[in-house]
């Protein structure tokens, strides 16, 4: 039996410890190891979201704006080769096309479709000046072109040619013929109704639904197409003047790094239609003209623009051989720095001959692009994945000369193409093709108020 006996606890001296201390001492011991536990997993949690965050910031963001995660994707998936050492930031204007082939400028890579490596000195279409301006001629519609009724009615498509070109120097915008506007036609084969839910108004006069938008000073309707196995969105715009079409700069900011999704720089704008635009963020260099101010006047060698001047028409011309400050003296209030210019003066101006490396791969593209006076397509395809394989160059431009444009440029594309319309995303943008996510982008071009 112990009885009685108390075998009391002693310290490192021998000293005893009595029950108290021992408690207190065990008590101390216990939330003090409880205390490191917590410490220990907040530590872990911290250092799991600071990791985060630094992918976030340094990696993807990076990969969002350049466009190498593209081209690799690109070259896995069409066995491309990476031929993209001239490809140069794009700058946000907006162009009625897809745009979205590789190529890599100073070690980074765009989601871009060597738009630079096809710009260079080749803007003959139109009139051209001794500055290398040149405008394009605003038609009304081509006629003998487009893809009739079977096709999909595109807008523009006429079965007559009534056009007159009105001649004009380098040093004014392309002159409008008297030739009528071509209208979107409805019905088709591979043209579809994107639906007819009423969606939010503009304005007290304006009637909107999920693929039109109607009121005093803008028309917009918008068709889904299918062609060469991939997903076409064209949004035919006719506008009461040219002040209606615009562009934004992510977060309201010009800078490098300053980046959002295109839907909330279109919410931001209050945007009825909106496409991402030539990612100039991702560029050192390339003339950014914005809502007529001059914002960068840092030429790329051989860098082909598109121009739109304050009364709505469209110029491609070429960096090499016109300041950004003469473009502004010339009326310039949008420049976009991307390419390359897929259809001049009614002719397509990219051949399959033309299109290397990543540029030749089938992607998601953005364009832009002019059918006549204040009348306008904004394109944008899907790609990239099983539903819609996407477009090269070629396709997209013979695409645009279909609809019956006289000028068309290829924006940003690749997992920046995005359009937006009536407070919704319309397409299915994608990098890689396994989800479907917006990415971020410098800036949008868009219709509003």
């Amino acid at each position: 039996m112990m009885g009685n006996k108390t075998e009391k606890m002693k310290d490192k001296k021998n000293r005893p410890i009595d029950a108290g201390d021992r408690q207190i001492k065990t008590g101390r011991s216990s939330r003090l190891k409880q205390q490191q536990k917590y410490l220990a997993a907040f530590m872990a949690v911290l250092l799991a979201f600071s990791t985060y965050v630094m992918m976030d910031t340094f990696f993807i963001t990076r990969v969002y704006s350049d466009a190498e995660t593209s081209a690799i994707d690109a070259q896995e998936q069409d066995g491309a080769a990476d031929t993209d050492e001239n490809a140069a930031d794009q700058s946000d204007a907006g162009a009625s096309f897809d745009s979205s082939g590789e190529e890599t400028q100073n070690g980074t890579e765009n989601d871009s479709e060597a738009g630079n490596q096809h710009s260079g000195n080749r803007a003959s279409g139109g009139i051209s000046g001794k500055d290398g301006n040149t405008h394009g001629r605003m038609k009304g519609g081509k006629g003998g072109k487009g893809h009739g009724p079977d096709k999909g009615g595109r807008p523009g498509s006429h079965s007559s040619e009534s056009d007159e070109e009105t001649g004009t120097d380098a040093n004014s915008s392309a002159s409008v013929s008297s030739g009528s506007s071509a209208s979107a036609a409805s019905g088709s084969s591979t043209a579809g109704s994107l639906g007819s839910d009423t969606t939010q108004d503009f304005s007290s006069s304006a009637v909107s639904t999920s693929d039109s938008y109607k009121d005093d000073n803008v028309s917009i309707t918008l068709k889904e197409y299918r062609e060469n196995d991939t997903t076409i969105y064209v949004a035919d715009v006719q506008l009461k003047d040219s002040s209606y079409l615009k562009t934004a700069f992510a977060q309201g900011s010009y800078g490098k790094n300053v980046t959002a999704k295109t839907s909330e720089i279109a919410e931001s704008a209050g945007a009825i239609l909106a496409v991402n635009g030539d990612y100039y963020g991702a560029q050192e260099s390339g003339y950014v003209i914005r809502n007529g101010k001059l914002y960068r006047n840092k030429a790329l060698k051989n860098q082909e623009d598109l121009v739109i001047y304050k009364d709505g028409s469209f110029g491609i011309i070429n960096e090499s051989e016109v300041t950004a400050e003469q473009l502004i003296k010339k009326g310039a209030v949008q420049t976009l720095s991307f390419g390359p210019a897929l259809v001049q003066n009614g002719n397509v101006s990219v051949s399959e001959n033309e299109e290397v490396g990543q540029a030749m791969a089938s992607n998601p593209r953005t364009a832009i692009g002019i059918i006549d006076e204040n009348h306008y397509v904004f394109v944008v395809s899907d790609g990239r994945t099983s539903e819609s394989a996407g477009l090269s160059l070629n396709e997209l431009a013979e695409f645009m000369d279909g609809l019956g444009v006289e000028t068309a440029y290829n924006l940003d594309g690749g997992g920046s193409s995005t359009m937006y319309f009536n407070g919704k995303v319309v397409n299915n943008p994608t990098t890689g093709g396994s989800t479907t996510k917006e990415r971020s982008v410098s800036d949008i071009v868009y219709i509003g108020k």
